[in-house]
């Protein structure tokens, strides 16, 4: 593969080459970690996503002020057991589809003789559509009870005594189907944000190596050299892909989040258009800029950290 040959090949580990069981061990500490940190800007994004014309809060400042007048610090972690308890199983599913379907996809491309970016976007985005498929059918179920947890009380939302009190409400009114409300929609939603976000980081990479000049027969880069590189393709990465797939997002956390009488996609559609016209679709797009930008970075250089850290001996 070209890439064998580029400094990119100094910087990449493959899945084949890594400890599996320490992999998913250290890995699960460390993605708990990041989620703590970034957890308060999904809760801030959901709120203003579900926000309607009477509400009061309809910016960012307004929703955290709210938050912590009425709840303090707890209030921006409102279904965060919920999320936790899926997340381990979610990110082992994800990361397991992710580097197997890479190195598939890096197979197939390669008689096709593209660029490096062009090879790099391509095998990088099919791998993370691949992943974030697979990890749906979990992640969805959770996601449904802690987006109405992270609402609860809010714009005249339902208020709940735990996530277990969510699930039982949601079995109790749509049985299992509830709890794969926006299904279709997180699909169409997170696989697409998935390809754009992996494919927009493996291309960049490749061109802001190849804009630093450093060619195959120098020494390999630095640590901090190669850690500020992936930093800056996971900004442009996250920051591609929210502003392409923030309307979606705001449509299936409006479906799942939604009151006793369920609305359906078209619905959901006109209310936004009635209420704010096509800006609408837009809501909560500065804390989900700043989220999957944030979270991009910080998740790429924890992934490929952890990578580093879990590379076997040669």
């Amino acid at each position: 593969m070209a890439a064998a040959s580029q400094p990119i090949g100094h910087t990449e580990i493959n899945w084949d080459k890594l400890d599996k069981t320490k992999f998913y061990v250290v890995g699960a500490g460390l993605f708990t970690g990041v989620t703590v940190a970034l957890y308060p800007v999904s809760v801030v994004k959901t709120r203003l996503q579900v926000a309607t014309r009477e509400s009061v809060e309809r910016n960012a400042l307004s929703v955290i002020k709210g938050i912590w007048k009425a709840d303090g610090v707890p209030g921006l972690y409102r279904g965060f057991g919920t999320v936790i308890t899926g997340a381990v199983p979610t990110r082992v599913i994800f990361m397991t589809a992710l580097e197997t379907t890479k190195v598939a996809a890096f197979k197939l491309v390669e008689p096709f003789k593209f660029s490096e970016p062009t090879q790099a976007a391509l095998a990088n985005g099919l791998a993370g559509m691949t992943a974030s498929l697979f990890s749906q059918t979990i992640f969805v179920p959770i996601d449904v009870v802690s987006q109405r947890l992270m609402v609860q009380g809010y714009s005249g939302h339902a208020r709940y005594t735990g996530g277990m009190d969510v699930a039982r409400q949601i079995l109790k009114t749509d049985g299992i189907r509830g709890f794969y409300r926006g299904f279709g929609l997180s699909i169409m939603t997170y696989s697409p944000s998935s390809a754009v976000w992996w494919a927009s980081y493996g291309s960049s990479q490749r061109l802001i190596w190849s804009f630093l000049a450093h060619g195959s027969d120098e020494a390999p880069p630095s640590v901090g050299k190669i850690m500020s590189v992936q930093a800056t393709g996971g900004i442009i990465a996250g920051a591609t892909a929210s502003c392409i797939t923030t309307p979606l997002d705001t449509i299936k956390t409006r479906l799942q989040v939604g009151h006793e009488k369920r609305p359906t996609t078209s619905e959901v559609v006109k209310n936004l258009i009635r209420d704010d016209g096509w800006k609408g679709f837009y809501k909560g797009l500065g804390p989900r800029f700043f989220s999957m930008s944030a979270w991009g970075t910080s998740m790429i250089l924890a992934y490929e950290y952890l990578k580093r850290v879990c590379a076997k001996d040669e």
